[in-house]
């Protein structure tokens, strides 16, 4: 004989008891739904069949009249006929008791082991929430220096995120308790936020250094100069030496990521000397006359003259 031990009990899977009413019933379908929806969850299949398992469940309870054909045991918990069920009981010879050897308080027992229940209570099984992944960008300054980024949960409600300063890229957030809601009364899940640091249009970053290229002009570089240089957190005033070439680099100490914890950073600043657009008629008549007397080879040395 097939008895119901396979079949899984719809108010449990609903964590409703079985007076539930139908507004009790509608409710906690909504919110399982609402949590187990596929396309919340996209290619889990653990969760897919437990969307499936509470929609079942609830298509059953829906029906009055199922609901009261599964309430008496003429019905599997999909519907199906109970083999075996007759009119007054299980093949016809139903008298208080069970056939197969059980009396009624063992029968009870063996049915609770299988809908979860025990002499009329229902057991309801908490489980935490799931958690649910989000990613946002983040700029470079806020990245480096800190900042808020207003984050849409899969609720529709929103949330602030606070990111710390000297975030790097890829780096996860969570925040306790903006997942998925609990069943059974368990624990909210958490959201996991992936933030992603868009690159600066000057700046690149090395672990906590941030590297800057400086273009300076000809005279600069020949005859040392004073100059502004720009840093994530502000403009500094910068002393470039006499003689500087392309590829010297000057360390401005403690400009560099400021983390909420640990030392500072530096900025590296990459200098690069760049001649005029179109060199005018003296500059040209100056360095072909002290190209005569004071040329130099600067790939000799390199091994790339030739």
């Amino acid at each position: 004989m097939a008895l119901r031990e396979t079949m899984k009990d719809p108010y449990a899977v609903l964590g409703v008891s079985k007076s539930a009413s139908e507004g009790e019933i509608k409710s906690a379908y909504r919110k399982l739904a609402k949590e187990l929806h596929p396309d919340v969850n996209p290619d889990d299949s653990i969760v897919e069949q437990r969307f499936k398992e509470v929609t079942a469940a609830y298509t059953l309870l829906s029906d009055k009249e199922k609901r009261g054909q599964f309430d008496r045991g003429e019905i599997n918990a999909d519907g199906s006929p109970v083999r075996g069920f007759a009119r007054g009981g299980f093949g016809g010879g139903y008298s208080g008791g069970f056939r197969g050897g059980f009396d009624e308080d063992e029968a009870e027992d063996f049915f609770g082991d299988i809908f979860g229940r025990r002499r009329g209570r229902t057991r309801t099984v908490r489980m935490r929430g799931k958690d649910v992944n989000y990613t946002i960008s983040v700029s470079f300054e806020d990245a480096v220096r800190g900042g808020k980024r207003r984050l849409k949960l899969y609720d529709g409600s929103s949330v602030d995120v606070d990111i710390p300063a000297g975030t790097e890229n890829g780096q996860a957030l969570r925040l306790k308790g903006k997942g998925m809601p609990g069943m059974g009364g368990g624990a909210p899940g958490d959201a996991l936020v992936d933030l992603q640091v868009e690159p600066h249009k000057h700046f690149e970053r090395d672990g906590k250094d941030i590297f800057l290229q400086l273009p300076i002009t000809l005279a600069e570089a020949v005859l040392g100069a004073k100059i502004t240089v720009p840093t994530i957190h502000g403009s500094v005033a910068v002393k470039v030496p006499e003689g500087a070439n392309t590829g010297t680099s000057l360390r401005l100490t403690g400009k560099g990521v400021k983390p909420t914890k640990g030392a500072a950073g530096d900025q590296y600043v990459q200098l690069k000397v760049m001649l005029p657009d179109k060199p005018d008629a003296d500059l040209r008549a100056f360095v072909k006359k002290w190209s005569q007397d004071y040329d130099y080879d600067v790939r000799k040395r390199l091994g790339l003259d030739g």
